[in-house]
């Protein structure tokens, strides 16, 4: 059963997190509300997101100040953050929201279905990395258990060719999956903060695409299977 993303909803206006809900429900993800920035720092302390909606004007900790302590945190840095705001103060309000750490910065009222596509690439990109953690994890369970068999003769060859053909069926998938990802997003002229998280993630899929190959007997390090990108 694939685990449900976590989205995280900061905005100090009860009304302002009903219409997001609205908006988001039907990305089947689940949603967390957080009322101010010091209630969405003590979230972030426990639960992984795959992105945050984060109101710009709060009473006490606005939206800057809770994205630069999101992006102090080695926990959350790499979370990605869009701003939602209802002024518009020219250029230099929105280089300060890229300069606090924002992949995005929206403007209300915003477009439902625009927000919509935004939110469901970084959770898109929030799953493919959960499962290549997944893949690596197996991978490392591999690796020890051939460490371990070095000097012995190997009593469970069978189980471990049966669990790196499992490894290579399942890295696979998620090969396809990010390579059609990737030609989604430039197809659509995405955000480059996405493009970015894509190209990383398939250089993680390289690396360990290649470790996976150098397990298999008789073969050596194989090619990358996607396209490197810049």
């Amino acid at each position: 059963m694939v685990q449900k993303a976590k989205i995280l909803l900061v905005d100090d206006r009860p009304e302002n997190l009903l219409a997001l809900e609205a908006i988001l429900s039907a990305l089947d993800q689940t949603l967390v509300r957080a009322s101010s920035g010091e209630e969405a720092l003590k979230a972030l302390l426990t639960d992984d997101f795959a992105v945050i909606l984060l109101d710009v004007q709060m009473p006490g900790m606005d939206g800057f100040e809770t994205a630069a302590h999101i992006k102090r945190r080695e926990r959350t840095r790499d979370i990605p953050i869009i701003f939602l705001t209802a002024i518009n103060h020219g250029p230099h309000h929105t280089f300060r929201g890229y300069a606090a750490g924002a992949v995005d910065y929206i403007s209300k009222p915003f477009d439902p279905w625009v927000l919509r596509a935004k939110v469901s690439v970084f959770v898109d990109l929030y799953m493919k990395n959960c499962q290549l953690k997944e893949q690596a994890a197996l991978l490392r369970l591999q690796l020890e258990g051939s460490d371990r068999s070095v000097g012995d003769v190997p009593q469970e060859g069978a189980a471990g060719s049966g669990l790196l053909a499992e490894l290579s069926a399942r890295l696979a998938a998620v090969e396809e999956q990010a390579e059609a990802l990737s030609k989604q997003l430039t197809d659509d002229a995405a955000d480059a903060a996405a493009v970015a998280t894509a190209a990383h993630l398939e250089r993680k899929l390289n690396g360990l695409r290649r470790a996976l190959d150098a397990l298999e007997p008789g073969t050596g390090p194989a090619a990358p299977r996607l396209p490197q990108q810049s």
